[in-house]
């Protein structure tokens, strides 16, 4: 898959990851970009995170964001967020740009200092090799994912929009709950991209739990560059919320351990605002997460999920259905259950709950949860 026109992009091994894979890239826009930006509203939020929103509020544009995997630079303190941002100016003086022009992004283990002198050897060779592949991006930027994340839309004038995602644990609503990055040749007003960005992250990003825990690096970001000429703003934003939410399902079916992907579709709540809360609450039950493993139809963790999940519901009217079968509808109904436990050994299971109190919907996404998830976080520096 290649980026829009006017990206390019290029990825070394600066041996920042201990695997010796490509850690350190960069996507480069020949012009300046209109951009929008969410970060985690975590209170131990990364340096990245802190210098992105800033110049964010700055509503200057950007020309490059810049990349390395396996290592957070959070909890760093004064030396981490000098790394940061030597970040950017290494990435300025590489490219010619303006340290204002860029953006950074670290992610990996939490409390390490980045090896700047690695860093910098792997700046000489990055503007060595450029590419418009977008996979070369979308494998440098994984930690423990286990297979890249990309997908794009073409509009009808021919513009196009790519994304790519990393993200496997370490992932609960509270934005973004992993990287995702947006690029588009597209020409869009930065006011109407930025006015729709946070509606689209909550019903996409933010709507995606692996193990309830949020990190301190997560971000989302969308580039336009219009190297394509003007789209239609509202083609535009459907076509970026699809991109989006194709990409927030590849995070929660790619949930560290996980052998299957997990929906939950709520209807009839009283606003969206409830109803991705009640979808959110009900896909991040470790319970319910646990029985979907085990193919087992257990309702009644779903109800127990709803209940805290401070969402409107009429309970006596309130129905639940697994996999396309109805098992609750103000009381539980008769179903066969070796039936249903045979459709949940599918690679997506599907939750769908009527909570009877108004007329919106929300849905959210998530994963099982496995002996592998415990294995893999039980060994994650060791």
């Amino acid at each position: 898959m290649l980026l829009p026109k006017g990206f390019q992009t290029a990825s070394v091994a600066a041996g920042i990851k201990p695997s010796g894979n490509a850690d350190l890239t960069i996507v480069v826009s020949d012009t300046p970009c209109a951009w929008a930006f969410a970060g985690t509203r975590s209170a131990a939020a990364a340096a990245c995170v802190l210098r992105n929103r800033e110049r964010h509020a700055a509503l200057t544009p950007v020309r490059a964001l810049v990349v390395n995997a396996g290592n957070a630079n959070a909890a760093t303190g004064r030396q981490g967020e000098a790394d940061n941002a030597a970040l950017a100016e290494l990435a300025a003086r590489t490219y010619g740009l303006e340290t204002g022009e860029i953006l950074t992004a670290s992610t990996g283990v939490i409390g390490h200092l980045l090896p700047m002198e690695r860093v910098s050897s792997g700046f000489g060779r990055l503007k060595t090799a450029p590419s418009r592949d977008a996979g070369l991006f979308a494998r440098a930027i994984m930690t423990t994912d286990t297979r890249p994340k990309l997908a794009e839309r073409t509009l009808s004038g021919g513009q196009r929009i790519v994304g790519s995602a990393k993200g496997s644990g370490m992932i609960h609503p509270d934005m973004a709950t992993m990287f995702a990055f947006v690029f588009s040749d597209a020409a869009i007003a930065q006011d109407t991209l930025r006015a729709a960005f946070p509606g689209i992250v909550a019903r996409t990003f933010n709507a995606v739990t692996v193990d309830g825990d949020t990190s301190t690096n997560d971000m989302a970001a969308a580039f336009v560059n219009g190297a394509a000429g003007a789209a239609d703003p509202a083609e535009f934003l459907a076509a970026l919320e699809e991109v989006m939410r194709e990409l927030a399902r590849m995070i929660a079916a790619d949930g560290e351990g996980a052998t299957k992907l997990l929906t939950v579709r709520v209807q009839g709540a009283a606003s969206e605002e409830q109803a991705l809360r009640a979808a959110r609450t009900v896909a991040g039950s470790a319970l319910l997460k646990s029985a979907v493993y085990g193919n087992d139809p257990n309702w009644g963790r779903v109800i127990a999920a709803l209940g805290r999940a401070d969402a409107d519901m009429n309970l006596e009217g309130l129905e639940v259905s697994v996999q396309g079968v109805p098992v609750f509808a103000g009381r539980p109904l008769p179903y066969d259950t070796p039936a249903v436990s045979q459709l949940m050994r599918a690679e997506e299971v599907v939750f769908e709950i009527d909570l009877k109190a108004g007329s919106a919907r929300g849905e959210a996404w998530g994963c099982d949860l496995t002996e592998g998830y415990v294995r893999i976080n039980a060994e994650y520096t060791t």
